[in-house]
């Protein structure tokens, strides 16, 4: 009996450790990626006679461009980025003392004690030298178009969206937020990831080639509690 409930506690932390080496990476872009749906509102028939209705959705001025700046409307992100840092140091010290004393004769008066025998010598050094050295090269480019979410008091466009793709048994998606100046956006309505503010991008896989290059429950469990 008592082997029977050994066996099944082995289990159940085999696969709780199992369980724990499979927890998904936290997400960098949270919130809402696409803009709420408009409410429908009935239309109203304006009897003026004009072709052109402002208040019809949809309906731009006259003289205004078709840049994106209300909720709902489409900015494309073109994502260029590219990052490049670099960090040596470099440590050495060096210290060295000496003590002795050194009795050759004492008066006779004196207690043999103090004679030769209480001759000595002591030396002593410390060195240490120390170097590390870190590069990072990181590169990102691609093409997202997001949805306007929100508009900022000053204008400002918050923008969200995600791409999702999936090839036989493996997916991958990537997602973007971020805050857009109107200015900045090009009359084709892309603007560069460069411009954007507090720019989030996240590109993750799931699937077989993901479970690769995830490391065993096992491996995880030894290193976790291995002090080296």
């Amino acid at each position: 009996m008592w082997l029977k409930v050994s066996r099944l506690c082995v289990m159940a932390m085999a696969a709780t450790l199992g369980a724990c080496a499979m927890v998904p990476p936290e997400p960098i872009v949270v919130g809402p990626l696409s803009a709420p749906p408009p409410a429908p509102m009935p239309p109203q028939a304006v009897a003026n006679g004009s072709i052109y209705q402002p208040t019809a959705y949809g309906n731009y001025p006259l003289f205004e461009d078709r840049r994106p700046r209300n909720v709902g409307d489409i900015v494309t992100i073109m994502i260029q980025e590219k990052t490049n840092a670099a960090k040596s140091v470099s440590t050495n010290t060096d210290r060295s003392g000496e003590a002795g004393m050194d009795i050759g004769l004492s008066p006779s008066i004196l207690p043999s004690e103090l004679g030769t025998r209480q001759n000595f010598g002591a030396t002593g050094s410390n060195a240490a030298s120390g170097a590390g050295s870190s590069r990072a090269d990181n590169m990102f480019s691609g093409t997202l178009t997001t949805t306007v979410i929100g508009v900022m008091p000053n204008g400002n466009l918050q923008v969200a969206g995600e791409k999702q793709i999936a090839i036989n048994r493996g997916s991958e998606y990537m997602r973007f937020s971020g805050i857009v100046d109107p200015r900045s956006i090009t009359g084709s309505g892309t603007v560069s990831s460069t411009q954007v503010a507090d720019a989030r991008i996240e590109f993750r896989s799931k699937g077989v080639m993901d479970e690769v290059q995830t490391m065993g429950w096992l491996q995880r469990f030894f290193l976790n509690i291995s002090p080296f």
